[in-house]
C-alpha cells in the first residue's frame, strides 16, 4: 500500500516540477523582453543629440544590458527602470511596445 502512494506521490511532484519550470522558462522569456524593451526605450529616448549626450555608453545602461545578457533580468530591469526615472522618464509599461527608429 505505501508503495503504491508513494509512486503516486513521486508522479504528482514529477508532474507539478515539470509544469513549474515549463512556467519559469515564459516567466524568464518575459523578462528578457522585459530588459531588452527598457533598453531599447532608453537608447531611443533617454539619449540627447548633442555630443555631451553618453547614451549607449552610459555605464550604469551597460551595465543592465550585461545583467540582461547574463540572465539577471530582475537586476537589468530595475537598473534600467532607475535611471530612466533619474533622467526624468516614466519607464513604458510591459509589453511589446518597443520604439522604432526613424531612419
Amino acid at each position: 500500500m505505501y508503495g503504491k502512494a508513494a509512486a503516486i506521490l513521486a508522479f504528482a511532484f514529477a508532474l507539478e516540477a515539470g509544469l513549474l519550470s515549463a512556467a519559469q522558462a515564459q516567466t524568464a522569456a518575459e523578462l528578457k523582453a522585459r530588459c531588452s524593451q527598457l533598453i531599447a526605450y532608453y537608447d531611443r529616448y533617454g539619449m540627447g543629440r548633442s555630443t555631451d549626450s553618453d547614451g549607449r555608453r552610459n555605464h550604469t545602461r551597460i551595465g543592465a544590458e550585461i545583467d540582461c545578457a547574463n540572465g539577471l533580468y530582475a537586476e537589468g530591469i530595475q537598473t534600467m527602470e532607475d535611471l530612466l526615472r533619474r533622467k526624468k522618464f516614466t519607464p513604458p509599461p510591459p509589453g511589446p511596445n518597443v520604439p522604432e527608429d526613424d531612419d
